[in-house]
């Protein structure tokens, strides 16, 4: 939530690895997205129910919120592909491991916040969104009892991240000069550092 240091589990090169672990569902999304496309398909939720939605929406774009380049997680699809993603992986592992950690890690949000503030998460103000986060942004800092929701934030930051870079808006925002070809590899070009680096605080 802060600048002064990088939350760990997203280095900036770990960032480039979520980006190639994203599902192949992704494609399909961005294609059905297309202007090419009058009319986008209502999205069915498979995993989250109306209440975990919000919430999603409102924690994915805390993660990523708009700026003067794009738009917000949300506004780039990023819960359909976090409840892709959970129900993919469900099937594909054959148990609900990952699932669990995330809706339990919803569930602590409206219980801390209703606690602190008398809302649940995606209710309360600003500010106290921002201070529960804080306390699960950087393990370093977290107490003990908050360790286990330190693992739920830190997979959920790096789903919202892996879902808005594989989707048009985050590659548009990068932006993305793939199928290119080259003489010689010399590294991430640094103008896509800059901006990666702008959009995680660093």
């Amino acid at each position: 939530m802060g600048k002064t240091k990088e939350p760990e589990g997203m280095s900036r090169r770990e960032i480039i690895r979520a980006i190639g672990s994203a599902p192949a569902l992704v494609t399909a999304t961005a294609a059905a997205a297309s202007p090419q496309n009058e009319a986008k398909p209502v999205y069915r939720r498979k995993v989250f129910d109306p209440h975990q939605w919000r919430t999603v929406e409102v924690l994915c774009d805390l993660v990523l919120p708009a700026d003067e380049r794009s738009g917000s997680a949300s506004q780039a699809g990023v819960p359909e592909f976090i409840d892709d993603w959970l129900d993919f992986r469900k099937r594909e592992d054959g148990n609900d491991v990952l699932v669990s950690q995330i809706l339990g890690g919803l569930s602590w949000l409206d219980q801390e916040s209703n606690r602190k503030a008398g809302k649940d998460f995606a209710a309360a103000a600003p500010a106290q969104q921002k201070e529960l986060l804080d306390r699960v942004a950087w393990p370093e800092r977290a107490a003990a009892e908050d360790h286990r929701w330190v693992a739920f934030f830190s997979r959920f930051r790096d789903l919202t991240v892996s879902g808005f870079f594989s989707s048009e808006t985050g590659i548009a925002d990068l932006p993305y000069l793939g199928n290119k070809a080259v003489m010689e590899w010399k590294g991430c070009d640094p103008a896509v550092w800059a901006i990666l680096e702008k959009r995680l605080g660093g």
